[in-house]
């Protein structure tokens, strides 16, 4: 590390800065008033409260050359004026880029003030000028590669912001001549952070923890190496229960990337940091211990579980913890490690089998925040994740039966961590059908329950864990085909006893539906579009869920529209743009939610304003068509997505405007083709229903009308599918006919099919009325004129007896309008 040159005597500081000053005065009234400017800096910054230097400063102040930053900041630290650092920082705030001499001059300026008043916007100053100027950054590179003890320790000391600001310019290349001269800088730096958290009486305020934080996160292969064990083993310290939220994140963080980078060394420190105190038995020590493994278990579950199932361990826990009962912070600390190692299905088990009469006990008497988290521990390891053993079943249901009003009441307490802990717990103990019924049918809580949750102090912990709760209320049972069901009989008679083979019934379908529209009606969806902003990609996910199963139900969808459901669900569709398989994941359960409401609802209703339109819903749906990547490989399609889709593209395309329908054939016509041809019934009747609604705009006739071998192949499978044994799929397909037939070009392809006006005609002898009327209108299209392809078209209806077959429906008919029809066709026919 580079040292800095010996520090000039008082009186001589004060001797040079009048100097500077002087020679300032002189440079601006020359006209030269950056080298003047900068001449004054220098003063500054030896002798701030000079008299001289002040009046210098106030001299050069008036004059026009200088940038309103550089005055306000002169302001504030020569003159103690308060209210110009704050205007200084709004100017910074709100203006656009500050020339590179401005932004050096003033970082320069305000990090010399020394006044104590004031710190957090000269905290704030700095901090910003290092964010947004390159200059400033380049300005604050030289001067570490100058002196970086010297410089560190004065914008260390300036403020959280500041400090942070160091770490940002080592990170930055931009403002480095050299790579080698920043990862110099960088070492130099980190070792700094490192100093300054192990100084004796260091106030852990997580300043230095955050620049460690920060620097390991971006280069942890490199920096890792300069921590030793004493300094590790420190920050394992700083995990305690005890302290502040911000210095166990920060430690957590650069736990997590020391453990990643140091791998075998890292967790041998950690093994031994924890071990060792285990065995000293001393409440300091223990408290350490359990907040270490406690705090490590959710990235490095395999090393911490091993250090917890060491043998004698959890059988000695509570008797240790019984000797030292006095000692909540010890049991505190214990709780928070129990709750931690839940992560593991072995610590589960072990912790079921020896802490589950103490954890009681201490759910039972505790007044304080321990016994919500010995509630929630007990919710963990009770078997309320479907991993009960034969015999135990009943006794686990009582058990958890008992948490849930306990967890009701922390809910209704004022204070955070007891509102956390109810959250948690309850997210655990709604994995139980009986559970789940239990919270769906106290309306008054699911009610309080979301306002909790969309009160907005909520914090992301608690979102999760009530989505989390939401998401488990409301899910269905995965729908199996016949062999996944039979595979999933053999797996629980081999795992279970006959009697759990079977699924509850109150996981059954009814059952999930009653609990939806419990929560529909509590105003579920409101909360979510209330929430949406401050929700994680994970959450996202469970909100996603939530909807789809709420929107299952035809009766929920309507209700869902009105809160907001439809925007919501457009808005999550689009934040999810990666190509993980979590966010495909995401955006397939939304178009999948979104198919389903837009079935049951007046798209132009929905869609009467602006945002979202119409056309932003059909991207979306048309994903749904193709096959479900998850899927390819794992079984049969899923198909109630892609039929959904069809039935809500169908819809779409009903609304008066053609552009809906239009811009469905553009973007997906081809696979709408294909699914006509697919071997499953319903998907090939909803496709068919969907050309059929197509067929109002003017694409939908072109692609049809126009003389091609495409446009004949596409009448050829509607005029089979006219043929087919499901009766819907004729309707429909004899409706898309009846529209098209009345353009020539689509009769002469139609004349041309070996069986065409067959079908046609069998369509007129169908029992169903929509097919008959649907047939007679494309007989009466094919003959209406007297070109020759209407001559050939009555040539080949008579040939097949069609005035026969006419004349019997309209002798049998008492349908006004299809005796209309049969009539029109018979006196055409018949000419």
């Amino acid at each position: 590390m580079q040292s800095h040159s010996m520090p000039i005597p008082d009186d001589g500081r004060e001797m040079r800065a009048v100097e500077l000053a002087n020679h300032a005065l002189k440079l601006v009234a020359s006209g030269r008033a950056e080298d003047g400017s900068r001449a004054l800096r220098e003063a500054a910054s030896l002798a701030p409260q000079n008299g001289k230097v002040k009046d210098a400063f106030l001299e050069i102040q008036s004059h026009e050359s200088l940038h309103p930053l550089q005055k306000l900041c002169a302001r504030f630290v020569l003159e103690d004026d308060a209210q110009a650092g704050k205007d200084a920082l709004n100017f910074l705030t709100g203006s656009g880029k500050i020339p590179p001499d401005v932004a050096e001059d003033c970082l320069a300026l305000v990090s010399k003030r020394k006044n104590t008043c004031e710190k957090s916007t000269q905290d704030r100053i700095i901090a910003r000028l290092l964010r947004d100027s390159s200059a400033a950054k380049a300005a604050l590179a030289t001067q570490l590669q100058q002196s970086p003890t010297l410089v560190f320790a004065e914008i260390y000391d300036i403020g959280d912001d500041a400090s942070s600001g160091i770490a940002t310019v080592v990170l930055d290349p931009s403002v480095w001549s050299k790579e080698s001269t920043r990862e110099a800088c960088e070492r130099d730096v980190f070792q700094l952070f490192l100093a300054k958290l192990m100084e004796p009486g260091q106030d852990l305020d997580a300043r230095a923890l955050r620049g460690i934080s920060k620097l390991l996160a971006s280069d942890a292969e490199k920096l890792h190496i300069l921590l030793d064990d004493d300094t590790f083993s420190t920050i394992l310290g700083c995990l305690d229960y005890r302290l502040s939220t911000e210095v166990r994140s920060q430690a957590t963080l650069i736990t997590a990337k020391y453990l990643e980078a140091a791998e075998e060394k890292g967790q041998l420190i950690l093994s031994k940091f924890i071990s060792t105190r285990v065995a000293r038995h001393n409440g300091e020590d223990l408290i350490l211990a359990f907040s270490a493994a406690a705090a490590i278990f959710p990235f490095v579950p395999s090393t911490a579980s091993a250090l917890f199932l060491t043998e004698g361990f959890v059988s000695s826990l509570v008797p240790l913890l019984k000797k030292r009962s006095k000692s909540e912070k010890v049991e505190q600390a214990a709780l928070e490690m129990l709750s931690a190692a839940c992560i593991d299905t072995a610590c589960r088990e072990a912790i079921r089998k020896h802490c589950s009469g103490w954890l009681q006990q201490i759910r039972d008497t505790g007044r304080d925040q321990r016994s919500g988290l010995a509630a929630v521990i007990l919710a963990k390891v009770r078997g309320l994740t479907g991993e009960q053993k034969a015999g135990e079943t009943q006794d686990r249901k009582e058990n958890a039966d008992d948490l849930v009003p306990i967890f009701k009441r922390m809910m209704a307490d004022s204070e955070d961590h007891k509102k956390q802990s109810a959250v948690e717990g309850l997210a655990y103990a709604s994995v139980q059908p009986n559970v789940k019924d239990m919270l769906s049918n106290d309306q008054d809580f699911v009610k309080s329950f979301l306002g909790v949750l969309r009160g907005g102090q909520a914090s992301s912990t608690i979102l999760f864990g009530g989505l989390t709760i939401i998401d488990n209320l409301t899910k269905y049972l995965p729908v199996l085909s016949e062999e996944q069901r039979r595979v999933a009989q053999l797996k629980a008679y081999a795992n279970a006893s006959k009697a759990s083979a079977k699924a509850d019934p109150l996981d059954a379908d009814a059952a999930v539906t009653k609990r939806c529209s419990a929560v529909v009606k509590a105003g579920a969806v409101s909360t979510l579009v209330g929430i949406s902003k401050s929700l994680s990609s994970t959450s996202i996910t469970i909100a996603l869920n939530i909807l789809l199963s709420l929107s299952r139900t035809a009766s929920h969808r309507g209700t869902i529209a009105q809160q907001g459901g439809i925007k919501l669900i457009l808005q999550l569709y689009m934040s999810a743009t990666g190509q993980t398989e979590s966010e495909t994941r995401s955006r397939r359960t939304a178009a999948h939610a979104l198919a389903r409401i837009l079935i049951s609802v007046d798209p132009t209703l929905v869609f009467a304003s602006a945002s979202p339109s119409l056309i932003s819903a059909i991207r979306p749906l048309i994903s749904l068509l193709t096959e479900d990547p998850d899927y390819v490989t794992e079984g049969p399609r899923d198909l109630l997505p892609t039929f959904e889709a069809l039935l809500a593209l169908t819809n779409l395309a009903s609304t008066p405007s053609p552009e809906a329908a239009e811009t469905i054939i553009r973007l997906a016509f081809p696979t709408i083709e294909e699914l006509q041809l697919g071997s499953n019934t319903l998907i090939r009747r909803a496709s068919t229903e969907l050309v059929c609604n197509l067929m109002t705009c003017p694409s939908g006739i072109e692609i049809f009308a126009e003389e091609s071998k495409a446009a004949a192949r596409r009448l050829h499978i509607l005029v089979a599918l006219a043929d087919v044994e499901d009766e819907a799929t004729r309707r429909a397909a004899g409706g898309a006919l009846a529209t098209i037939t009345e353009f020539e070009s689509t009769v002469k392809g139609l004349l041309a099919i070996e069986r065409g006006v067959e079908i046609l005609i069998g369509l007129c002898e169908d029992k169903d009325e929509g097919i008959l009327h649907r047939g007679l209108v494309c007989i009466r299209n094919l003959i209406s004129t007297d070109d020759p392809t209407g001559k050939k078209a009555r040539e080949k209806i008579i040939n097949l007896r069609g005035v026969e077959n006419l004349k019997a429906i309209v002798n049998r008919t008492a349908n006004r309008g299809i005796l209309e029809l049969g009539v029109e066709a018979l006196k055409a026919l018949m000419q």
